[in-house]
């Protein structure tokens, strides 16, 4: 009797697309919106290395420039109004309102460095909304994943207890699939909030350091302006 339920149970098909295509209506749907979760963390996670990689070089190559000892004014008339870059764009806002605090007369209207300062924290904090833009995303998978995928786990053990009732028999090839099958959903929700976890860590890391390059340059730029502004 034990030859042929082991004999039985190792003609099952435990493949992947076996389990989900026997698994029920509920613990499928938990599957697929664990699996569309992951492949979307995916794809946030790597535009994100892309962009945050993109923004340091960015900010490596204008660091250069600016202080290579050219004139601001020039600087500025090369880089423009609206710049591609992140830091090009903190500095091209207080360029833009360094320039219009300055009166016809050649005078500067009065608490312009207040608001050259509120400028560039306003260009900051855009550019900081860019940066977070999908990890909050991150966060939602990395928290929720394990448990829908509890969730699926919970329902397919309770279907293939019920299973079991209806037949009245508990053998390894009446057991196994079901088990397997609820098992798997638990196995997907680990598989999304993994790297959702390590990389929403990671990832708000970098952000954090990108913005405080972004603000030491702009409190490097107000000092200089200052400076001017004083004299």
């Amino acid at each position: 009797m034990e030859t042929e339920t082991l004999a039985a149970a190792a003609e099952i098909d435990f493949s992947f697309l076996a389990l989900f295509l026997r698994a029920t209506l509920m613990v499928k749907l938990v599957m697929i919106l664990l699996i569309v979760a992951s492949f979307w963390s995916w794809a946030i996670i790597v535009t994100k290395l892309i962009a945050f990689r993109k923004a340091r070089g960015e900010a490596e190559v204008f660091d250069r420039a600016f202080w290579s000892g050219d004139p601001l004014d020039e600087l500025f008339d090369q880089i423009g109004p609206a710049p591609d870059g992140s830091a090009q764009k903190v500095f091209s806002a207080g360029m833009l309102e360094w320039r219009r605090s300055h009166r016809e007369d050649g005078g500067l209207i009065a608490n312009a460095q207040a608001r050259i300062d509120r400028t560039m924290d306003v260009a900051i904090a855009k550019e900081g909304e860019s940066l977070n833009n999908g990890l909050s995303f991150l966060a939602t998978v990395a928290a929720t994943a394990p448990f829908v995928g509890l969730f699926g786990t919970v329902w397919g053990i309770m279907n293939a207890f019920i299973e079991i009732a209806q037949q009245q028999n508990t053998n390894l090839a009446v057991v196994a699939p079901g088990i397997a099958e609820a098992l798997m959903a638990t196995g997907l929700g680990l598989l999304a909030a993994i790297p959702a976890l390590i990389f929403y860590n990671k990832l708000t890391s970098d952000s954090d350091n990108i913005l405080a390059g972004y603000e030491a340059f702009a409190d490097e730029f107000a000092t200089i302006l200052s400076r001017q502004l004083d004299s």
